[in-house]
């Protein structure tokens, strides 16, 4: 496979406050990845630095073998989109304006969007389920509408990296499956890479390739879904109970907790 992210010897703290220390991390092409772990454990934080978002006290984050640094804001828009956890607008910008920021990073200064950027901010819209919502302001939107929003701008954006922080939190169930199936699909069929923190757990396993699980500034475990949840993983990284670890008819784990 081809190694688009190489992290070496990483480090990064907020003040006097250590997130991760001397981290390690390959990550492949083609691949959907959940990121997990406990709060506070560096989810966030790692998507950030995959962006170029936050500068790392030491340490190198490499996309496509060139410092992340290196890249201009322009050219990373290009290759890779990011869905955040929390997205706000102080405008009364419509739907379809919104998706269609996604494009920006294509379109040449001073020129205005031409008809495959259309085509594509159409396609993400359907995509979404958002059609209908294309004249409205974002502003009057749901949280889970919004969320739907962001993430059709980021389909928009025609990447070849998608990074979802949390990005499903606001959206009730069908939708987020929903979602998350067309990502897989993206994957599968088109070679898209996903790096996504997924707070629950039986959603990464359905839906992602490998799990990356973070806990206390280090990376606990970098596995298959079908190896990387155990009993013993889950009880020492989230503190929780497991009853049984079945196999879904896909092949793939399904946890079911002690709840009593």
């Amino acid at each position: 496979m081809d190694t688009l992210f190489h992290i070496r010897d990483l480090s990064f703290s907020y003040g006097k406050n250590s997130v991760f220390k001397d981290l390690q991390l390959e990550l492949n092409k083609g691949t959907f990845y959940g990121l997990i772990g406990a709060n506070g454990s560096g989810k966030s934080t790692l998507l950030e630095l995959l962006t170029g978002g936050l500068p790392a006290n030491s340490g190198t984050v490499q996309f496509k073998d060139k410092d992340i640094n290196s890249y201009s804001k322009q050219e990373l828009a290009c290759r890779i989109a990011l869905v955040p956890q929390h997205f706000t607008m102080d405008f009364e910008y419509s739907v379809r304006d919104v998706v269609l920021m996604g494009r920006h990073p294509h379109i040449p200064r001073f020129s205005t969007p031409a008809e495959r950027d259309h085509k594509k901010v159409d396609k993400a819209m359907g995509t979404m389920d958002i059609t209908q919502l294309a004249s409205r302001a974002v502003s009057a939107l749901s949280g889970g509408e919004l969320q739907r929003v962001v993430m059709a701008r980021a389909l928009a954006q025609d990447t070849e990296v998608l990074i979802l922080d949390e990005a499903t939190s606001n959206l009730d169930i069908n939708h987020t499956i929903g979602i998350l199936r067309v990502i897989r699909n993206m994957v599968n069929d088109h070679g898209l890479t996903v790096i996504a923190a997924i707070h629950d757990l039986n959603l990464a396993a359905a839906f992602c390739d490998k799990c990356i699980v973070l806990q206390d500034g280090h990376i606990a475990a970098n596995a298959d879904v079908n190896t990387v949840f155990t009993k013993e993983m889950l009880q020492d990284v989230f503190s929780v109970e497991v009853e049984h670890i079945s196999k879904t008819d896909q092949n793939r784990p399904q946890i079911q907790f002690k709840y009593h």
